[in-house]
């Protein structure tokens, strides 16, 4: 048996029982692992669980205070019926592999949305100035019977809970001991193994393969290599080879030196680059303010001035008048005064008007870019709710319907990302179709996720608002983002800089935002935002 054969054999050997070996070690890893992450999630499931009553019965409280008081401003927690949702919704995603728990929250959120509806109808009975007495049956009791019951189905859950945190922790703590058995029967056999293996060789070609190994610690210190070893039998190959991945690595060595070179002039230009973009957004920037600042005076004095010459003209007005001029000069110098002057003035005002909304749309964008964030996790169902009660009077005078989906939390700003998400809706609302009746739907792609090829690039969120409004024509489509770009300025005021600053928003965020529509069907805008800090 040639030398390698031997070798091969005697390594092989060994290195398939501990192989077989350490699978038994990971896989008792693995299995306590799992051990400690079920354990966990039973901790985590039960502390959810115990933190959801509470909100709930806030909720009674308010509403029986509403119909105690008769005001049914109490009811209208949009806010907090929202964070119920988002607490059943976390926790069924918690008992994802117990049907019979998820069945238990299933039959919770039916209760808290039975519930939910009857608050409605008691706040539109207020409303309504309609009698309470029905809903006061209802509330009579110690609690409502849709509470009642959702106790009922939250006391069985977490006793259910418990028991399964009890059973898991059991199954930790045995898992965690055969663990320890097998590592401790790993370790010995390794050891065993190997010092078996090693003396077999020691036996055989001890001194070739210590030559051999020396020249191997001089390779893996990039030190010289001595003269190769004589013979042609499989060590005298490996060490030529040894050899020969000498020469390789001090080639690769210099080609690295330069190449790494190379990479940090490369490097030093991309970010002087970088910051010369920088330092001419920043400058830009400022030259929108102070231009926007100092055009404002001049502005102001076009103003006054143009007041002061309506003023005149009403006077010179009245002196015409009072002259009693013969009638062609009369009716020559009433046709200049209340025809060419009277245009020219109102032409000037309504530039001058144009002009001071040209320049606060500047100084919006350039505000945009200066803000300092409050970076924080973000709830996005809460802040979308409040921008849609802020819009709430221009959806309902447009008869439109607004659905919002469940939407997971992000990374960044919470005022800059409601201002966002306003500014979205507010532009939905003003491009709706009048011939059709208004569907605007918010809400997030599938798993919430963008994912990015580069493993450090941050994950993020995607979000869109999606309408059936009037559409963009495909020829705007590369126009929509850009400041003053209007479209349909027949059918809705503006200053045309709205979507500018989502997308200044936007990236500021480490995102992007872009829009697909169909002229005549409707838009949807499409942004996402980060869901973990941005690295810097």
């Amino acid at each position: 048996m040639k030398l390698f054969s031997k070798g091969l054999l005697l390594i092989a050997l060994p290195s398939a029982i501990e192989l077989v070996l350490l699978g038994v070690v990971f896989d008792m890893q693995a299995q306590t692992t799992r051990a400690v992450e079920r354990s966990a999630d039973s901790k985590q499931i039960l502390y959810q669980a115990a933190a959801l009553e509470n909100p709930v019965l806030r909720q009674v409280a308010r509403v029986r205070t509403g119909i105690a008081t008769g005001d049914p401003s109490f009811m209208d927690r949009h806010a907090a019926w929202v964070d119920i949702g988002d607490r059943l919704g976390r926790l069924e995603e918690g008992v994802a592999d117990t049907p019979e728990q998820i069945l238990r929250v299933q039959r919770m959120r039916e209760e808290v949305d039975s519930y939910r509806q009857q608050t409605l109808s008691v706040a539109q009975s207020l409303r309504m100035g309609a009698t309470m007495k029905p809903f006061a049956t209802l509330e009579g009791g110690d609690l409502p019977a849709q509470v009642v019951r959702f106790r009922e189905q939250l006391t069985a859950f977490i006793d259910a809970a418990s028991r399964l945190e009890t059973e898991r922790n059991a199954t930790l703590a045995r898992t965690r001991q055969r663990q320890q058995y097998a590592l401790i029967g790993a370790v010995i056999g390794s050891m065993l193994l190997w010092a078996g293996t090693a003396f077999a060789f020691a036996r055989g070609s001890g001194r070739r393969l210590d030559v051999l190994a020396e020249n191997a610690q001089r390779l893996a210190h990039a030190q010289p290599l001595p003269a190769p070893l004589a013979g042609n039998d499989e060590i005298a190959a490996l060490d030529s080879a040894l050899h020969r991945t000498s020469e390789l690595l001090r080639t690769a060595d210099q080609n690295q030196a330069a190449l790494k070179a190379s990479l940090q002039t490369r490097a030093a230009e991309l970010a002087s680059v970088n910051e010369t973009l920088r330092q001419e957004t920043q400058d830009n920037e400022m030259f929108i303010y102070s231009v926007s600042h100092d055009l404002r005076s001049p502005l102001v004095n076009m103003q006054g001035f143009s007041k002061e010459l309506q003023v005149s003209c009403d006077e010179l007005r009245a002196t015409v008048v009072g002259a009693n001029l013969p009638a062609d000069e009369h009716n020559r110098l009433a046709h200049v005064l209340d025809g060419d002057v009277q245009e020219s003035l109102r032409f000037v005002r309504s530039s001058v008007t144009r002009a001071a909304a040209i320049i606060e749309a500047l100084l919006r964008i350039s505000r945009a870019g200066r803000l300092e964030y409050q970076w924080q996790r973000v709830s996005g169902g809460r802040l979308v709710a409040r921008a849609v009660d802020a819009l709430q009077s221009r959806i309902e005078a447009r008869h439109a319907e607004v659905v919002v989906r469940e939407l997971p939390t992000a990374w960044g700003d919470p005022s800059a990302i409601e201002q966002l998400f306003g500014q979205l809706l507010s532009n939905a609302i003003n491009f709706l179709d009048p011939a059709r009746p208004g569907h605007i739907e918010i809400g997030a792609l599938d798993g919430g996720h963008d994912e990015s090829p580069q493993s450090s690039a941050p994950r993020t969120r995607t979000y869109f608002v999606r309408d059936n409004g009037l559409g963009i024509p495909a020829a705007y489509m590369s126009k929509v983002f850009r400041a003053f770009q209007r479209l349909h300025g027949d059918v809705a005021q503006g200053d045309g800089v709205g979507l500018a600053l989502v997308r200044r928003t936007v990236e500021r965020h480490g995102g992007r935002v872009w829009v697909e529509s169909a002229e005549g069907a409707g838009s949807t805008f499409f942004v996402t935002l980060p869901d973990q800090p941005m690295r810097h």
